[in-house]
This record gives structure tokens, sequence and C-alpha cells, in this order.
């Protein structure tokens, strides 16, 4: 198989990235916008030693899935992937995708209950981020960044905001356009406007106008006042001044223009302010759906809960009337301000808030000698990582419940305590995000318990029914089972190596058009990250080796992405050892794969 090759395959099931899978030859392929059940023509784009993606030529015969899109962006805008499905069909992928992670990456085999559903598919996000750039034309434009990019693809209404938020939209880039207010440049670093960021109260239908710009300037207080004008919704507007070289959407400095720094509105029925920086679900009925969930496999009543990565406090909150006690724990310490606020604000007087990462809120706990009974943990992303799983169990608390937004980072986090002496229970899916890959996942988990106790008597020595001393070591080793190389040791691997003071790199310069020039480099193998994009550029996440053995000379060895491994061992249901092996540098040749 090759590039520009047309080729006739089923689609059998979906990756995480909601990519539909096929095979052809015993090569498996990618490919977008397709559907479990559809039969393609497919046009090859990119070719590897096990697997490809392509593009749909043609539907021979159509999925039963499958649904026309209602977005006219939606192939190019990189923020939906399942408006091509029918919703119930979007619910089973969610459903397996999670299944998936909690069983081949995590190893485990918890209760899985039935996937939660979202009361409406459209207009449910309270929350919009939107980039600000100009077209060809030079036009200010607004949008969303197409799919693993920063060319932001315009969209003038979004089927997942309400339809006020595209109203301020069009009025926020007309307006800057008569101001003459430039949109900021990331390749020059030039220009004013860099996201329009809206916030709404879904009860309250309170909103928040928080413009980002890389300075202030006169102009950006006339532009907040024409809106507020013309929307008297708009109760807080506040400008954020974020003037870095980042993908970070704000910065640390904001200035209150009108009305209050914050915006309420009604969670689980407490009434919570929420400021730009504060933590809130973007999907606030199915959020309250979610903390339900949370809230059914905590059992808090009359026990003390702590709740880590809190937010604005709604988790606890919502658990606080029932509960002995509530300790939130959060780094932003304007989440925090809001927090207490919001307890003060509905009377709540058994809650305490800490402006603390999980280790320092640990340490703080346990000089006073409080033990929580159960712990509540909403991660961002990346999940809690292996340290913070390390602190939480320290705590051996009976329960612990885990809110994540990504089912691969939770089951790897479930893993984790599995070592640490807690069994994954029940897991249920909540779909907050319809029309995208997103899903919650809501993870119970308990300390373990032994099921008994075994007496056994040992005689070491020599004599018949006894161990000879001299073979237990040799017998304990061949016991002992082989290893098996994972995603966790593959990374902890290529981090390690990355992670050297000692690089051995010399001299480093940067020529034109992101190009670096390298001297004085030692013979041997490399592995290559990029850490900072040059001036102009998107940062290349992946993982390169290079090996240098000839005197001016750089040979780059082919390399197998750890996401592009992941999605193999997905559809071949099994794990990374199963089909490589990690071997040292100094490795002979011979065994080099």
């Amino acid at each position: 198989m090759k590039k520009n090759d047309i080729v006739e395959i089923e689609i059998t099931a979906l990756s995480s990235e909601c990519s539909g899978i096929g095979k052809k030859d015993g090569m498996v392929i990618f490919v977008p916008f397709s559907a479990i059940g559809d039969k393609l023509e497919v046009k090859i784009l990119k070719v590897n030693k096990t697997y490809c993606y392509g593009k749909i030529e043609k539907v021979i015969v159509s999925s039963p899935d499958r649904v026309a899109p209602d977005c006219p962006v939606y192939t190019k805008c990189g923020g939906c992937s399942l408006r091509h499905i029918s919703y119930e069909a979007q619910l089973r992928a969610k459903e397996q995708f999670v299944k998936d992670a909690f069983t081949r990456i995590g190893g485990l085999s918890p209760e899985f209950l039935p996937i939660i559903g979202n009361d409406t598919i459209n207009g449910y996000r309270n929350k919009l981020q939107l980039p600000i750039g100009t077209d060809k034309d030079g036009n200010l434009i607004a949008g969303f960044y197409a799919f693993h990019s920063h060319r932001i693809v315009p969209c003038e209404k979004c089927l997942l905001q309400p339809d006020i938020f595209s109203e301020i939209t069009a009025d926020f880039l007309k307006t800057a356009t008569e101001l003459d207010i430039p949109a900021y440049d990331e390749a020059t670093r030039k220009g004013i406007l860099r996201h329009l960021y809206l916030r709404k109260g879904h009860y309250s239908g309170e909103i928040c106008l928080c413009i980002v710009v890389a300075k202030n300037v006169p102009e950006i207080k006339i532009l907040s006042d024409r809106l507020l004008d013309k929307y008297p919704q708009i109760v807080s507007s506040v400008i954020n001044i974020n003037g870095k070289d980042t993908n970070v959407i704000l910065g640390d400095k904001e200035i209150c223009l009108t009305g209050k720094s914050c915006i309420n509105d009604t969670m689980c029925g407490n009434s919570i302010a929420i400021s730009p920086k504060s933590f809130y679900q973007v999907n606030t009925p199915a959020a309250e759906k979610l903390y339900a969930a949370a809230r059914d496999f905590a059992e808090a009543s009359g026990k003390t809960v702590l709740d880590l990565y809190c937010g604005a406090g709604t988790i606890g909150l919502s658990m606080a009337h029932t509960a002995k006690r509530i300790i939130g724990v959060e780094i932003v310490p304007e989440a925090i301000e809001n927090a207490k606020q919001n307890a003060l604000t509905n009377s709540i007087d058994n809650c305490e808030f800490i402006c603390a990462d999980a280790a320092e809120a640990a340490g703080i706990l346990h000089s006073r000698g409080i033990r929580p009974d159960v712990i509540m943990v909403d991660p961002p992303r990346k999940g809690c990582g292996k340290e913070a799983c390390e602190q939480i169990a320290a705590f051996s608390a009976p329960r612990i419940v885990m809110v994540s937004c990504n089912a691969a980072t939770a089951a790897r986090d479930c893993a984790y305590f599995a070592e640490l002496g807690y069994s994954t229970d029940k897991c249920v899916a909540v779909d907050m995000f319809s029309g995208t890959n997103h899903v919650e996942t809501v993870v119970l988990l308990s300390h373990k318990k032994p099921d008994g106790h075994i007496n056994v008597k040992v005689e070491f020595g020599e004599g018949e029914g006894k161990v000879p001393l001299d073979n237990i070591a040799k017998r304990a080793e061949s016991y002992k089972p082989k290893e098996r190389v994972t995603y966790k040791m593959i990374k902890e691997y290529i981090e390690a190596k990355l992670d050297k003071d000692d690089t051995l790199l010399g001299e480093m310069k940067e020529l034109d058009g992101g190009v670096y020039q390298m001297s004085e480099l030692r013979y041997g193998k490399y592995l290559v990250k990029e850490t900072k994009a040059p001036t102009g550029f998107v940062l290349d996440e992946n993982v390169y080796a290079v090996s240098i053995e000839e005197n001016g000379k750089l040979g780059k060895n082919q390399n197998v992405t750890l996401p592009v491994l992941l999605s193999i061992c997905e559809y071949l249901k099994c794990d990374f050892g199963d089909i490589m092996e990690a071997l040292p540098d100094d490795v002979d040749k011979e065994r080099k794969s």
C-alpha cells in the first residue's frame, strides 16, 4: 500500500480521537469522519509500516449511525469530531472509549455503569474562548483553531454556544474594526487583541466579558463600553493582559473595567461566584448530573471529605449539607477566594479551603491530625500523576472518588492507586460535551482489605521437608515474572534521557527559518525533543531519535510516537510490551528494532 492508493474498507471501530478504524491487507487505516459500519472508498494520505491515514473518497454503504453534519465548518474546525453520527451512536462510542481506557491502559475491570447522557446536544456551553486573528485581506476574524494547529477557522455561529455569544462576537469584531484595534500576531509578537473570553451563568443569565490583550490601550475601554451599552446581560467587564510568548490564554494581570469582578450562577442549589480564572464546568445541567454521580459514589453523609483540585468549590459544596466537614484544596488563589465566598454566600460553615498543591495540603492536614474519610479528586486533563497518587494514598482514606475529563489518564492513575492498595470498583461515563470526542468519567476506588488469613509454617535448614537457605534466592528469582514494557516505562525512560543536565550537545545557535545548528557533538545516539518553538512555529510534541556515526552527518532513526503506539494497541487490544521492546542505548546493534 502506498500514498494516493484508493482502497475499499469497512469501519469496525473508532479511535479515541474519533477516527474510524479499518483494515486492508493487514494494514490498519485511520479515517476521520467515518462511522462504524461504513463501507468506504478511502484515499491513502500517509503510510507507515503497520498503519496509515486516509480520507473518505466515497461512501459505498452508509452506516446506520451516520447523519448529515449540521455545521458548515465541521470538518475544518478542531472542536467537534462526532457530528456525523447520531447522538445514540455518540454515547455508545464514548462509553466504549472509557471501557477501553480502563481495561487496556489501566489493566482494570471495574463495574461499568451505563453512560449518563446530555439533555441537550446544542447551545450547552457557558464558556467561550475565541482566538482573534486576521484573514488574508487583513480583516479581523474570530473562530477556533483547526485540528492540531494554530490556524484560525472563522466561525460566525458555533452550535455548541448560546446564540447571545455569537451576537456579542459579531459586535466585538465590528466595533474593534471601527476602533482600529489590531489583532495580536503570534509570529511577529505585534498587535493587541488575543482572545475574546465570555462566561455565562446558565440559570442567572449573567455574562462576563473578558478581553485578553497583549497590552492595554485606551480603545479597549471604549470597546467594552459599547458592548455593555448593547448587552445589559454583561454585568462584568474585565481586561486580562497576557504579553508573554505563550499558548496559555490568560495572563497574570486583570483589570476590572465595569461592574463586578465575578458573575453569579446556581450549581446543585448553591449560589456560585465565577471569575475568569475559576474552574467551572462548561455545561451546568450536565455538571449537576456529574456531581450527583460523584455524591452517590462518595456516600459522604456524616464524613470528612477532602476535595482536591476543588476550583470554585462546587463539588464539595454540593455535599456540604450532608457531610460532617469539607476541606477544599486548589492551587489557583482566585479560585480559592471564589470558593470561600461561595461557602459564605450559601451560609455553609462546615467548609474550609486551602490554597496549596496536593503535597503541601497533605503536610498541613497531617500536621493537624486530620484523616479524611473520602477524598474527591478532579484533576486537569494530564491527571494526577504518580507522585500525587502517592500523596493521596498516604491519607489511607477508605474511599477515593475521581472525576476526570480524560479517561486515559484516569485509567493510568487508577493503575497507580492499585499499586498503592486501592481497588477500582465502579466507573461511569458522563457525556457533557455532545458532538465532541470528550467524555467525563467518575470512578470509585476503595481501600483493599484482605479476604482472609493463611498461616504457613516454614522450616529452613537441611533435611527432609526443610528449605535449604542457599536455594531461597535462586528459587525466588525463578518465580519472578518477566517485566513487560509498558507505556509508563517507555515514557519514564524517554523523560529520564531528556532531563539530564549534561546534555552533551555542545554549542547550539539558531539560523533563519527555525533551523538550529549544533557543533562539537559527540558520537552516539540522542533523543531530541523541542521544548520551545522558534518564532512563528508551532511546538513539536514528538520525540526524535538521532545518531551520529560519521563526522558531520546526522542520521535520523525512524520513530513511532507514543500517541500512535497507543492507537495501535487500542485497536489490536494489546499492551505496548506485546509489540515492542525498550532497549538500553548500549545494546548490541543486531538487537535494534
